[in-house]
């Protein structure tokens, strides 16, 4: 069996840490690669040095049958991950080395219980939908694909004007800084901090939520995840941005943009005993009993 570790540079770790992690994997037995800014970290911090061979760099390529990617960090860091696997659907788990994520929802202490699920093939993956963004200036037939959201938004002090069509049919002119369309997986993300619904993951369906809109009445929209979402765009001249997840491309003038359901999708793995409701309850403080 093999594991593709990935992390990002910025994610906090201790040597004591990086030991822990690299000397799970090889107790496990199992075979691995790392991408280059991870190995360069083992390197610099915990004196570990990871063989050429073992090495990637920004797409993994082809993976025997069996292999596990296994991110190390946040949320943050399993959305690059994500990407790595350029629509490979090989299996993903978040290990979280910080605060506890709606993604990464492994604790870091439980690194050998974790391996031990994988090699004995007991974890629980579920299927995650992703985004499909086509129409980027600049970019041609090139899509975008996120797991979390797609947002155009203003770069100046301007607001921008976007008429949003969902199916064809004329929904709504947002004029404000811009507008998210998230996944149920993204509901937790970016679109929540905007007021968007939390989703739960099994929801076929999709979010759109406005940012700042000049428009008391204007709502987020929850519709179904069948739907061909057409944007169309006036930034007044002024530089705005489109974004997947966390990749960020500049756009100006008038543009139309396609957002649909990917063909591609992930499959998230969830620990035993940690439950969407679960997380949502402790991210939240749900549980807490805020009386005096």
């Amino acid at each position: 069996m093999k594991i593709i570790l990935f992390s990002r540079p910025q994610t906090c770790r201790s040597g004591e840490e990086l030991k822990r992690l690299f000397d799970a994997v090889e107790h496990h037995g199992f075979d691995y690669a790392i991408n280059a800014e991870f190995a360069e970290a083992a390197s610099r911090i915990a004196g570990i040095e990871i063989p050429a061979g073992r090495i990637y760099g920004d797409e993994i390529g082809a993976q025997p049958e069996g292999t596990v990617m296994l991110c190390y960090g946040g949320d943050g860091t399993l959305l690059e991950g994500v990407h790595r696997l350029d629509g490979r659907e090989l299996p993903v788990i978040g290990v979280n080395s910080g605060h506890l994520g709606f993604l990464a929802t492994a604790p870091k202490e439980n690194i050998e219980a974790i391996l031990d699920d994988i090699e004995s093939g007991n974890l629980k993956f579920e299927r995650r939908s992703m985004l499909e963004v086509s129409g980027v200036p600049g970019l041609g037939e090139k899509r975008l694909y996120a797991l979390n959201e797609s947002a155009v938004q203003r770069l100046g002090a301007t607001m921008i004007t976007i008429h949003a069509h969902v199916d064809g049919q004329m929904t709504a002119t947002y004029n404000g800084n811009g507008v998210i369309i998230s996944t149920p997986t993204g509901s937790t993300a970016y679109s929540l901090s905007a007021g968007g619904p939390i989703i739960t993951p099994a929801c076929n369906c999709l979010a759109i939520s406005p940012l700042s809109a000049h428009n008391l009445a204007i709502r987020p929209l929850v519709i179904p995840d069948s739907s061909e979402i057409r944007l169309d765009i006036d930034t007044r001249e002024i530089p705005a941005t489109v974004s997947a997840d966390n990749r960020t491309y500049e756009i100006s003038g008038n543009v139309s943009l396609t957002v649909r359901r990917a063909q591609r999708s992930i499959f998230l793995a969830v620990p035993h005993n940690i439950s969407f409701y679960d997380t949502l309850r402790n991210k939240m403080m749900w549980g807490v009993d805020i009386r005096m």
